[in-house]
């Protein structure tokens, strides 16, 4: 394919396939592993790529008033964390002259969260409460699924149509045969009685059975998660006041010591077989203490974040309340970091706002305080930027550096919650009272394990001696079966 059709591709969209594992993989799970398929659809979707200039639609490339009328958006995430991204059909019409800017503005949409959310799946909502023939567009409806059958892979999670008029049953009908079996597995078509099987009420608008208040408009472009800049230490409740001062230099101290010891060990994060390393080194009691490796990293161009994508909580009865997140600055100078999240009410991070020196590591601890427990639907944001060297890391200095900083300098890297129910979970988890259990030497650990096999050994003798008895007693069972059985059958023929 390359071959012949190199010049019809974008050249950062070839660069992109041989470094990025995770978007071929995407390609191969939606064509089922099926080579000569995913090959099919990575040709066709980088021949449109290029057709389009997907990787260079901006908003000042469309035309404003397509951002105004807010027919599409993304805003809000259903009950699987997914984000959901708003068709509002009443204020579509057909217009051949618009047609190629309203593709393009959705190619904007996919493009523009695929890159910040790095390809995560999307929940597609089809509001058409309020609509008629006049807004019925096939091509228009073709080109959607053909994004996300075709252009985007494994991008679909689900499409919930919303009070969809029996006008336009022939229309959907012609739809289905567009999607294949897999995309119509997809189709949820829902009111506002079932609609919140799929979507909580907290996302969803009045008129469809919800109390979310957001309204759209625009500028700027809807980003609404992360609108409320994350405090410092977050407001302090009356169930943490016992958290005095001192505990909280005593956590900032020992967090300096962390990053020291952490600077000759971040680099290699992202093998589990530093996991193992990096517990020899755990004798010299600098780390969290009930902090566990996260197996995965995120190396973005200033910062490798861990752990690369969730953050692990435990529900009210586990007690876990506290994360960390590892950044390590992997450029030449110095990088300024600020976090945001959804849910500024609930959580603490320390620190929120700072800056990395080059080459080494920072502990950001993320708690949940007060009687509040993490949700699905809670995300965070780490922005950074590079500083010059001349400026200062005070709070004034970064205060300007974020107000003078292009927006196209700052890398974003989002992260989302998962609740866990049990105690053990894959990313960096601290319990509320890590900070105060004394860490184990690998004598300790080594004890454990050859008394974790000496009862393991136990536990097998034990099973096969069961299963010694349980094959004997067959065997005697049966004996005395037969024994019977003949007894009885001598018995019947002396009577005979």
């Amino acid at each position: 394919y390359f071959l012949d059709k190199s010049d019809k591709y974008d050249s950062r969209d070839v660069e992109r396939l041989q470094q990025d594992d995770k978007w071929v993989e995407n390609y191969l799970i939606w064509r089922h592993d099926v080579v000569d398929d995913t090959l099919k659809m990575i040709d066709e979707s980088f021949q449109w790529r290029k057709e389009y200039t997907v990787n260079d639609l901006s908003e000042s490339v469309l035309p404003k008033w397509l951002f105004e009328i807010g027919a599409l958006f993304l805003h809000g995430y259903d009950k699987e964390g997914y984000k959901l991204f708003w068709f509002k059909v009443k204020y579509h019409t057909r217009d051949p002259k618009q047609q190629l800017d309203k593709k393009k503005l959705v190619a904007f949409w996919l493009e523009h969260y695929a890159k910040r959310d790095h390809g995560k799946p999307l929940t597609v909502v089809f509001d058409m409460a309020e609509t008629g023939i006049s807004h019925i567009d096939l091509d228009f409806v073709r080109f959607i699924v053909n994004c996300f059958t075709d252009y985007y892979p494994n991008f679909l999670t689900k499409i919930v149509i919303f009070e969809m008029p029996w006008i336009m049953n022939a229309a959907f009908k012609i739809v289905k045969g567009w999607l294949g079996p897999d995309a119509i597995s997809m189709l949820k078509f829902t009111n506002k009685n079932d609609i919140q099987e799929y979507i909580s009420g907290e996302y969803l608008p009045p008129n469809m059975g919800g109390t979310d208040s957001f309204k759209y408009s625009y500028p700027p472009l809807v980003d609404d998660d992360f609108q409320t800049p994350l405090c410092e230490n977050g407001p302090i409740t009356n169930e943490d006041e016992h958290e005095s001062k001192e505990e909280i230099d005593a956590d900032t101290k020992e967090t300096g010591e962390v990053n020291e010891a952490q600077n000759l060990n971040q680099k290699k994060m992202n093998s589990i077989e530093h996991i193992s390393k990096s517990e020899e080194t755990d004798k010299t009691e600098v780390k969290p203490k009930n902090a566990k490796k996260a197996l995965t990293t995120f190396k973005g161009p200033l910062l490798h974040i861990s752990p690369a994508e969730e953050l692990y909580f435990g529900s009210k009865e586990t007690g876990e309340k506290k994360c960390l997140i590892v950044l390590t600055n992997v450029t030449k100078n110095v990088v300024a970091f600020k976090v945001r999240t959804t849910a500024p009410e609930k959580y603490r991070v320390k620190p929120s706002n700072s800056s990395c020196e080059p080459g080494t590591s920072l502990d950001i601890i993320v708690s949940l305080h007060g009687g509040f427990a993490a949700s699905l639907q809670d995300r965070f944001l780490i922005m950074a930027a590079e500083m010059d060297q001349s400026s200062g890391a005070g709070a004034p200095e970064l205060t300007q550096f974020w107000k003078d900083v292009p927006r196209t300098k700052v890398m974003e890297h989002r992260l989302r919650c998962h609740v866990i129910e049990s105690s053990k979970p894959s990313s960096l988890t601290l319990k509320d009272n890590a900070f105060n259990i004394p860490a184990k030497t690998n004598e300790d650990l080594h004890m454990q394990l050859t008394s974790l096999l000496q009862i393991n050994k136990r536990l097998e003798e034990q099973m096969h001696r069961c299963l010694w008895f349980q094959q004997l007693s067959v065997v005697l069972s049966l004996l005395s079966v037969t024994v019977a059985a003949f007894c009885f059958y001598l018995a019947y023929a002396q009577r005979s």
